[in-house]
């Protein structure tokens, strides 16, 4: 007997014992487990290591996330990728590779999207082809069911760090400068709205959290996201608020819009969205222009300029409304804009900070200027690409700074204003 059909084998007996039992405690099933492997062990042999690898793995099998939990457990791994039963891929050190385990039964990746999904109050099946949730961890999940995926049930898990990564820490690997971590940290404070750009994978969720360790305790944050992934710390007055899909009947239904109108009546001081992606966006400019300074939002866009062109295409969503007014309300609502990029060799950096300057009745246009951008300055002998940020200019509307006791001359000395 091969150690694949043996496996299967003793997981079909555990499942026989389990039968027997309504609720199973987690130490009901170790100890089940531990009655199998005694039982197999007279005919099979196996040392202690190998033993309690097993007995995980069983565990794993029937309580948790099967083989996908050994990559759960595992804070190198950044992503895993679940292609149907054609494999397994992870992502470590920003590098992809293909894991030596896969599932060899459909029904079993289906079954743990079904597990997953349940978690979150959410449903999966052939109505709901694709569904978005979360891990009791955090971890968030997408998941896309035949007979959309052709090649059997696709999951996407996008693990994040068990402790926040810092500004600090950010500044350390070269992500982004002292100089300009600093600026940014103070524009928090001083209550800039600050919106977050970049790709897919360019690590907005990590530097949205990283800025947003610099907003004063005491105020009150109201935190909206579509699947909640936000690790805000130090807040001791926090709200957090994640959308919910509508059930089988299509009924129960709350979306990013309903939670930002919510909010509103929430007393919040500041507001964070974790990401806009459709007619939610109006809604986010328009709680940026009725007195909640310091709001914090991402979205995806491949230069700032691009993503200030999706954010007027993402608020027509939501109503026909005149171009220049959808201009007027970015122009006055966002103070700064910080586009993230993911670089050759898989490094992420800040590549630009940006301020905008308003809207110019001339040209219709909204008006924008360079603070900082990342200059390339080559590669090493490994392949690491090699740069700094340059300060191309300063920040030009300085009231929220004055009014926030911040002098000008204080902005770029590269230490936080606490």
């Amino acid at each position: 007997m091969g150690e694949e059909e043996r496996n299967l084998y003793l997981k079909e007996r555990l499942l026989q014992r389990m039968e027997h039992y309504r609720d199973v405690s987690d130490e009901e099933i170790l100890t089940l487990i531990d009655d199998v492997l005694t039982e197999n062990s007279r005919d099979h042999y196996m040392r202690l290591p190998e033993r309690a690898a097993l007995r995980q793995e069983l565990f794993n099998s029937v309580r948790r996330l099967d083989i996908l939990q050994e990559l759960i457990d595992d804070n190198s791994v950044t992503e895993i990728m679940v292609n149907g039963t054609d494999g397994i891929y992870v992502e470590q050190s920003g590098a992809i590779r293909r894991w030596k385990k896969r599932f060899t039964d459909p029904e079993k990746v289906k079954d743990i999207v079904q597990q997953i999904a349940a978690g979150c109050n959410r449903v999966a099946n052939e109505a709901a082809a694709i569904v978005d949730a979360r891990l009791p961890g955090g971890e968030r999940v997408n998941a896309v069911m035949p007979p959309i995926a052709l090649n059997g049930p696709i999951i996407t898990i996008r693990r994040f760090p068990d402790q926040p990564i810092s500004m600090e820490q950010l500044i350390m690997w070269g992500s982004i400068s002292r100089e300009a971590a600093g600026m940014l940290q103070k524009c928090v404070r001083a209550g800039y709205n600050i919106f977050i750009s970049g790709g897919t994978g360019s690590g907005k969720t990590t530097f949205l959290n990283a800025l947003s360790d610099s907003i004063p305790k005491d105020e009150r944050i109201v935190t909206i996201e579509d699947n909640a992934e936000l690790q805000i710390q130090g807040a001791q007055n926090l709200v957090r608020l994640e959308a919910r899909r509508a059930n089988e009947e299509g009924e129960g239904e709350i979306t990013i819009r309903d939670l930002i109108r919510a909010s509103l009546r929430m007393r919040p001081d500041r507001i964070i969205v974790g990401e806009v992606r459709g007619g939610e966006t109006l809604d986010m400019l328009q709680s940026l222009n009725t007195g909640h300074d310091g709001s914090l939002s991402t979205g995806h866009g491949n230069s700032p300029r691009d993503m200030l062109s999706r954010l007027e295409v993402m608020t027509l969503m939501a109503m026909d409304l005149p171009i220049s007014a959808v201009r007027r309300q970015i122009a006055s609502g966002i103070d700064l804009m910080v586009h993230l990029g993911r670089l050759r060799d898989r490094t992420r950096k800040v590549l630009e900070i940006l301020e905008i300057d308003g809207y110019d009745l001339g040209s219709g246009e909204i008006m924008t200027h360079t603070i900082y951008r990342f200059q390339e300055e080559g590669e090493d002998e490994k392949g690491k690409i090699l740069g700094k940020m340059e300060r191309c200019g300063t920040i030009r509307h300085t009231g929220k700074l004055e009014r926030a006791g911040i002098a000008l001359a204080e902005l770029f000395c590269g230490e936080d204003a606490t």
